[in-house]
C-alpha cells in the first residue's frame, strides 16, 4: 500500500506483492514531476522496500518509523524471558513463575509507568535467581535506553546528544553475553540512518499502518472479496476522505 502521510489523498494504490520490483514499477510508472515532490518515504525495517526506495526515488528522505524499532526492542526482551525461563527452568514459563506475572511491564515504557510499578519489576527481577532475573533486567535496560534515544523525535537534538545515548544502548548490548541483543544492536545500527533521520523529522507511518488496520476492516465486514476491482474500490473509498462514502468507480 502507498499512502499520502502528509497530504489529504489517502490511500494512493495498492499492488501486489511484496517485492522490490512491484514497488519500483508502481514508483517508476508515476510521472517524473510528481516523483521529484516525494520528499520523505516512511518505512518499516524491510530491505526489500529500502532498496525499492532507493531506486525509484534515490532524492528521498527514508525514514524508519519509531514503532517498528519499539516493537523490535520489546520481542528481544521478550525473547530473552522465554529463553531465560527455558533454559534454568527446563520447561515454559507458569502462572506461578515470577517473570511470567510480570512478563507484560517489561515491554512497557517505564516513563509511562507508575513508581510502584517500576519497583515492582525491579524489585521482582532482583530476587529471581542471578541466571534467570540478571538478564531479564539487562534486556529491560537496553530497551529503556532505546525508548529514551527514540523520545529525542521531534524535540531537535543536537549531535552530542544524538551520540550519547546510542553510545550508551551500544555498550549495554555489547557487555552482555545475550544474543537477542546483539542481534538488536546489529540491527539499529544497519538502520541508523533512517532512525536518525526519524529523530529529526519525526516523519511516521501512522497513516498508513491505520489503512492498513482499515483496509483489513473492509474486508471482515464484507467476509471477504469475489472480485479484485471491488475490493479495490471499496478500499479506496473507506481510505481516501474525500471519496469517503462514496462508491463512485471513476
Amino acid at each position: 500500500g502507498f499512502c499520502d502521510l502528509g497530504g489529504r489523498q489517502g490511500l494512493l494504490a495498492q499492488v501486489e506483492g511484496r517485492t522490490s520490483k512491484a514497488v519500483t514499477d508502481w514508483l517508476t510508472a508515476r510521472p517524473t514531476a510528481w516523483r521529484e515532490q516525494v520528499q520523505a518515504v516512511a518505512i518499516d525495517m524491510c530491505t526489500v522496500f529500502k532498496a525499492a526506495i532507493r531506486q525509484a526515488l534515490p532524492h528521498a528522505l527514508l525514514v524508519v518509523d519509531h514503532f517498528h524499532v519499539v516493537q523490535l526492542a520489546n520481542r528481544a526482551v521478550t525473547e530473552v524471558r522465554r529463553r531465560m525461563t527455558v533454559t534454568h527452568r527446563g520447561r515454559r514459563g507458569r502462572a506461578t513463575d515470577p517473570e511470567w506475572q510480570q512478563r507484560n511491564r517489561p515491554t512497557k515504557s517505564a516513563a509511562r509507568m507508575r513508581a510502584e510499578h517500576i519497583d515492582r519489576l525491579t524489585d521482582t527481577l532482583s530476587n529471581l535467581p542471578t541466571k534467570i532475573g540478571t538478564p531479564i533486567l539487562t534486556a529491560w535496560n537496553a530497551k529503556e535506553d532505546l525508548l529514551d534515544l527514540l523520545a529525542l523525535a521531534r524535540t531537535r537534538p543536537d549531535r552530542e546528544t544524538t551520540a550519547r545515548l546510542p553510545h550508551r544502548f551500544y555498550t549495554r548490548c555489547a557487555n552482555s553475553d545475550l544474543p537477542e541483543l546483539h542481534r538488536l544492536a546489529t540491527t539499529i545500527e544497519t538502520w541508523w540512518p533512517e532512525i536518525l533521520a526519524f529523530l529529526h523529522t519525526g516523519i511516521t507511518n501512522a497513516g498508513s499502518e491505520g489503512t492498513n488496520r482499515v483496509i483489513k476492516t473492509v474486508a471482515r465486514d464484507a467476509y471477504g472479496f469475489r472480485n479484485p476491482e471491488n475490493q479495490r474500490l471499496r478500499t479506496h473509498t473507506a481510505t481516501t476522505r474525500r471519496h469517503r462514502e462514496h462508491l463512485n468507480p471513476a
